[in-house]
């Protein structure tokens, strides 16, 4: 009961509506009856970055993957891999430290990375899930030019289909967003910037996104393209925690559609062996 009465104020407060989390409709909704429904061991898996690794090298093959230079609890007292670099947590978002050359403050970065590991995230959003994934630390090899950070595109899957790409612009330093459909058609008007143009490889992307939605009614795939490569990034099943708004309003009524006819085509099936 506190987790739901905790999801209506935080809802709340991102949105100004108390979500209809009995009928939802909404993309955001959903994404609120999903934390409060909790996460099966796939989604786990799915959602742990160094375990995903192995998912993806399974389904679509090694070269879709960066390297694992390290894995561990605790960071050793110098760095031993050559920069540039990137630190992050298995097991939580936003948890990540670069390192682009010798002059970085290694010390600083042992600690935040032990606060990682001290703590379990997602607790405070109620997005139980990363309570399931093994407390852990990582290194890989910085991907792209440093020390720009590559272009994030975001595949939301819904029912084993891409229905949109959200591409992060400016990660950094002035970080922006642009949604667009499967045919690279803005939908969004977050941004004022021009169109990006697509990436190379956006069709072989978008089958690697469905190929690892693994069919689910809902899971968002991100992945990079560097030197006309595509690489995995990371899965997650709570986008924003569902509380960043949309713009305008209405994609989130038009995505929150797709996911519920994704959920009700699942249920087919079973009701026809019923």
């Amino acid at each position: 009961m506190r987790a739901r009465w905790r999801i209506y104020l935080t809802y709340w407060w991102r949105h100004g509506r108390w979500p209809a989390l009995d009928d939802p409709r909404t993309f955001t909704e959903l994404v609120q009856v999903r934390k409060l429904a909790g996460a099966d061991p796939a989604m786990v898996r799915m959602a742990d970055k160094l375990v995903a690794k192995t998912i993806v090298t399974e389904r679509l093959g090694a070269d879709w993957v960066i390297p694992t230079l390290w894995q561990g609890t605790e960071l050793p007292e110098a760095p031993a891999w050559p920069t540039p670099f990137v630190v992050k947590a298995r097991h939580g978002c936003n948890q990540t430290a670069f390192v682009f050359d010798d002059n970085a403050n290694w010390a600083d970065i042992r600690r935040r990375a032990a606060g990682w590991m001290r703590s379990t995230y997602g607790y405070w959003l109620d997005e139980d899930l990363y309570a399931g994934i093994p407390h852990g630390l990582m290194v890989e090899p910085f991907i792209g030019a440093p020390p720009v950070l590559p272009i994030d595109y975001k595949f939301y899957v819904f029912g084993g289909r891409v229905r949109y790409v959200q591409v992060h612009l400016g990660r950094g330093g002035r970080h922006r967003w642009i949604l667009f459909d499967r045919h690279w058609q803005r939908v969004s008007s977050t941004s004022a910037d021009p169109d990006p143009t697509p990436p190379v490889t956006l069709g072989q992307m978008i089958m690697a996104a469905e190929r690892l939605s693994d069919g689910r009614d809902f899971v968002r795939v991100d992945l990079y393209e560097i030197d006309g490569r595509p690489l995995f990034g990371e899965m997650t099943f709570y986008p924003g925690s569902g509380l960043d708004p949309f713009s305008p309003v209405a994609l989130d009524a038009e995505l929150g559609a797709h996911w519920l006819r994704a959920k009700l085509a699942m249920l087919e099936p079973l009701r026809a062996v019923a």
